[in-house]
């Protein structure tokens, strides 16, 4: 017999062998219908995989992320069997599950592929999902895994297995289909009811630009067909929030070929709105005790060295910049931590004065390969609102919940309230990825962890999503169409204060390492407007919103008095502008709708007559005439009223 583990602590025995799905029917006949997948002892297993000692066991269904990630996985086995069987001879690369779905790279030789094949794709993949094969693991010998690739022809897959260890390759069977694969399946075909191809898009093997250039071909899949025509409603929602399109119809940002890839143009009307951004997060920051430091664009290529990122991301930077000195070399600034550090070095503290919290908008660079850039989600130069508190280790646990707590008025000031959180730890089976010693990731781990339960956060632990050089506290925040996006990150770290040998004078005069935490509400002041910008659809709050106001004469004889009202306005401190084009009321107002602007002042002789307004609110609402007195107050109300919410929460 066995002990079980199961995730509220309950210890189950069971027979040597006993399956994850056979404990599930241990618990309850409808958990092992649902039951996709699993991780024993915190290794993903199949639901039929027999477990032969003592460990904890986690089961997950589709309502789980980890049972979503298994679903897709198993269908890109089944959108790989599809399309070898409608397109002989093509070869297959890579196929994993991503947020939401899955891709798989081809190599489609002779073959062409375009939207109009997606119907006949989807056919094929149904028709081998109704067959509900089991998906069936087994170990190969690296000699064997060789040689029956390379009697198939395929280069890639060839690649892949000689850069893996012998006795750790694993190929999956279903039906007559056979991958290369590490496992973690759903247990047959059949659970998949709904299959949609995307779209196809080129990728480069292996990331790399002067490798062969394949099709990635994308899909999603469901255990129902509602799912699937939800999530294509959803997707229709998404194109019309769109931050690329949305952003170019309000007037907010810009590319240039000449300027850059990847190196956004901020308009008059987005540089205003992220310098509100900025100016709210600074207040706050201000009265959390944080100082603003600058920091240049630059740094020696020895500084990054230093710090541990050119080794980790190097190949991601910008090739170094070399000066007429020799072997002087500099990089684009990465990361502004680094920096930081060197900021904190610039003189000796005592434990009094600690923590110091240093705060910087740091614009930094990272060579991002050109097809993985998007809009302003992905770009190679952006401005972090990076800061870095230095404190004792007696500090640690107050200071992190304190930023807890900045990071949660940050979201929920701008309407993502719908979130958990996520604690991002070591892979202890994969230690070269990170730096540092077991012992200090220890406490860093228990810090962020302790801190999340004690603020009472809806958290979850993800082993191997940490940064190379500390453990991480992620807020996932879902947006106003369900999707989840990550907002907002904490980190702990032990490593750079070693690194860049940190000190500070302690109670007992002996000198002592600070802590260093690293943390940013918004990540990215361009991430988080794109973000903002598709969570609310350009109708931002009434305190960050660029214009607030736009007043409509009816014709040029009232535009005079449209001036005066616009003068009045700005007195009040109201962001407005006029419309004064030989246009009729009715085209300005559907223009004005189209801008978001959230209130149209309608001025013609009846307002001009009593000296009012006639307010017309964003969606058609009509207010009436009121005077602009009046509607400064209403103004004021709206905004005191939304901050003063957000406070209390």
């Amino acid at each position: 017999m066995i002990n079980i583990t199961l995730p509220d602590g309950t210890v189950v025995a069971h027979p040597k062998g006993v399956t994850p799905l056979e404990v599930a029917k241990g618990i309850s006949e409808g958990l092992a219908r649902n039951v996709i997948s699993a991780r024993f002892n915190n290794r993903k297993v199949e639901s039929v995989t027999p477990l032969e000692t003592d460990g904890s066991l986690v089961l997950y269904t589709w309502n789980d992320e980890e049972g979503k990630k298994t679903f897709w996985h198993s269908s890109s086995h089944v959108l790989a069997q599809a399309l070898e069987e409608l397109y002989p001879g093509i070869k297959l690369t890579i196929g994993p599950a991503i947020d939401a779905g899955f891709y798989y790279d081809v190599d489609f030789m002779d073959h062409h592929i375009s939207e109009k094949d997606f119907p006949a794709i989807e056919q094929k993949a149904m028709e081998i999902a109704r067959g509900k094969h089991e998906f069936k693991m087994r170990e190969v010998s690296k000699s064997d895994a060789l040689s029956y690739y390379k009697e198939h022809e395929n280069p890639y897959k060839v690649e892949l297995i000689e850069n893996l260890e012998d006795g750790d390759i694993t190929f999956c069977d279903h039906d007559s289909f056979t991958d290369l694969c590490r496992g973690g399946h759903i247990p047959n075909t059949g659970l998949i009811k709904a299959f949609k191809v995307l779209n196809v898009a080129g990728a480069y093997w292996r990331g790399d630009e002067n490798r062969p250039q394949l099709t990635r071909v994308y899909g999603i899949s469901f255990p129902k067909q509602k799912e699937l025509t939800q999530y294509l409603h959803m997707l229709e929602e998404a194109k019309k929030r769109d931050h690329r399109k949305l952003g170019k119809e309000l007037e907010l940002f810009t590319f240039s070929q000449k300027v850059g890839q990847g190196l956004p143009l901020w308009l008059p009307k987005g540089a205003a709105l992220r310098e509100r951004l900025e100016q709210f997060l600074k207040s706050a920051q201000k009265k959390a005790g944080y100082e603003m430091v600058v920091s240049p664009h630059i740094g020696q290529k020895e500084l990054y060295v230093t710090s541990g990122h050119y080794a980790k991301y190097g190949e991601d930077s910008f090739q170094p910049i070399h000066t007429p000195k020799e072997d002087e070399e500099f990089l684009l600034k990465p990361m502004n931590c680094p920096h930081h550090c060197e900021i904190y070095n610039a003189k000796p503290y005592s434990y009094r004065e600690l923590p110091k919290r240093f705060a910087e908008f740091g614009t930094v660079y990272r060579y991002e390969q050109s097809g993985e850039l998007h809009g302003l989600t992905r770009v190679r130069g952006f401005t972090q609102d990076d800061a870095h508190i230095f404190c004792t280790h007696e500090q640690l646990d107050q200071e992190f919940k304190d930023v807890i707590d900045l990071s949660l008025y940050v979201l929920t000031s701008l309407g993502f309230d719908n979130y958990t959180a996520q604690v991002s730890v070591r892979d202890p089976e994969t230690p070269e990825k990170y730096i540092g010693s077991v012992e200090n990731w220890e406490r860093a781990e228990a810090a962020i962890i302790n801190a999340a339960r004690e603020k009472d956060l809806n958290f979850v632990i993800e082993p191997g999503e940490a940064a190379f050089y500390g453990p991480k506290l992620d807020f996932m925040v879902k947006d106003a169409l369900g999707r989840k996006w990550q907002l907002g990150t904490i980190q702990v770290d032990y490593n750079l204060p070693e690194r860049f040998e940190l000190t500070y004078k302690g109670s007992d005069n002996e000198m002592h390492r600070p802590v260093m935490i690293h943390r940013a509400p918004f990540g990215s002041m361009e991430r988080f407007v794109a973000l903002l910008l598709e969570h609310t659809g350009g109708n931002f709050p009434l305190w960050l919103t660029p214009d607030q106001a736009i007043v409509l004469p009816v014709s040029e004889k009232h535009e005079k008095y449209a001036q005066k009202v616009l003068k009045s306005l700005e007195n009040c401190e109201i962001r407005a502008l006029v419309d004064a084009r030989s246009e009729t009321v009715g085209k300005k107002i559907r223009e004005a709708e189209m801008q978001k602007l959230p209130f149209m002042l309608i001025v013609g002789d009846q307002e001009m007559d009593q000296g009012t307004i006639s307010v017309r609110r964003h969606g058609g609402e009509d207010l009436g005439a009121i005077s602009v007195e009046a509607f400064s107050e209403l103004v004021e109300n709206e905004i005191n009223s939304t901050l003063k919410r957000f406070k209390e929460v």
